[in-house]
């Protein structure tokens, strides 16, 4: 399939609702990729089966606070850029692009990075959602090593990293991207395509565009999109989604800390008959309780919408008096499995307790 310009809008929408309020704004980006398209053409995307045991891939995207995303603006060229430096440091010529998180912004990038070079995108990401720490990345949890990496900042300023473990590069990468104003380009965990083929989610990309598609054909209150949402994730490799709250927002705080956003809002019923919601944000939102009681948490879906017309709200967008619905979507059963548990279950985030599935609250 190759991805045109018709396919932007509800791959942003699409792509938006998976990242769980993350990934980044993609209003900017999504430009970027409609001017791209228009000056090279579509972009394809392939199956990770397609894909030579013998390629070679990289993942690209931005990595920061995404509240710092509505500022410093991303350029056209920063994508496009970025591989080209990652190429010259390593020395080889990569044959596809996939993405790291199926985020807002993050699921577009890629495209614009590769279309310039005729390069396909592959159908998939490092995280079926999106999650703040690159060893949290499917890739990682798999064995993919992150480095070596590149980094491109808004002054086309480039920065290589060689680490001995992801904990380090993510620490290095931080770092960085705090001192370039609070985002970056990266282009990261370079692997074969055996390895990609093993560490991959496959299916998010284009399984976004469908999402985006019904969400904008049943555009309107949420708690009508319920039926539609959960046709679609039944057979899907997130399965469960329910609507878990509606009401309006009465607070919400983040402040940037070690180059996350990180706060937490809270939700009141419409008509105050039920316990506030709280939603606590690292960068995405993890965990969505009742007082002490957890309705659900990472690494299972957190998402936040405008309750008329059903838009999914990036964190960094959430503002008081906001009438909105949370839903919960269960995660890809890669995020379920013990050695992904290492790394995002909510015990990683600071949280005094274990994970639940969805289906089993």
């Amino acid at each position: 399939m190759k991805i045109e310009l018709k396919h932007l809008d509800d791959l942003a929408l699409g792509s938006v609702f998976l990242a769980t309020g993350g990934g980044g704004d993609p209003y900017v980006p999504r430009l970027i990729a409609e001017q791209a398209i228009k000056q090279f053409g579509p972009v394809e995307v392939i199956d990770p089966s397609e894909l030579n045991d013998d390629a070679y891939v990289v993942a690209i995207g931005s990595v920061g606070a995404p509240t710092v995303s509505l500022e410093l603006l991303p350029s056209v060229e920063d994508a496009a850029n970025t591989l080209a430096a990652f190429e010259k440091h390593v020395g080889k010529t990569v044959d596809a692009v996939a993405s790291f998180e199926i985020g807002g912004g993050n699921s577009l990038i890629p495209l614009v990075a590769a279309v310039g070079r005729g390069l396909p995108v592959i159908d998939g990401d490092g995280m079926g959602r999106a999650l703040p720490e690159a060893q949290m990345m499917s890739y990682a949890i798999a064995g993919v090593k992150p480095t070596p990496a590149l980094a491109y900042d808004y002054a086309g300023n480039i920065a290589t990293f060689s680490t001995n473990s992801t904990e380090v590069y993510e620490r290095h990468i931080r770092s960085l991207a705090m001192a370039a104003g609070g985002m970056i380009t990266t282009a990261e965990h370079p692997m074969t395509g055996r390895e990609l083929k093993d560490s991959i989610i496959p299916g998010t990309l284009l399984f976004s565009i469908k999402l985006g598609q019904t969400l904008r054909e049943n555009r309107g209150l949420a708690t009508e999109m319920l039926a539609p949402l959960q046709a679609l994730f039944k057979d899907s490799i997130y399965g469960e989604c329910r609507l878990i709250y509606t009401g309006k927002v009465i607070d919400k705080a983040t402040r940037i800390v070690g180059g996350y956003d990180i706060g937490e809002a809270t939700i009141e019923s419409f008509d105050s008959s039920d316990s506030p919601l709280s939603v606590s944000i690292k960068n995405e939102y993890l965990l969505a309780r009742k007082g002490e009681k957890v309705v659900t948490s990472v690494p299972d879906l957190i998402v936040i919408v405008d309750y008329e017309t059903s838009t999914p709200i990036n964190a960094e967008r959430l503002r008081y008096g906001q009438r909105v619905a949370v839903f919960a979507v269960g995660c890809p059963q890669f995020y379920r499995s013990e050695e992904a548990l290492k790394v995002v279950s909510p015990r990683c985030f600071g949280f005094d307790f274990d994970y639940v599935a969805l289906e089993d609250i």
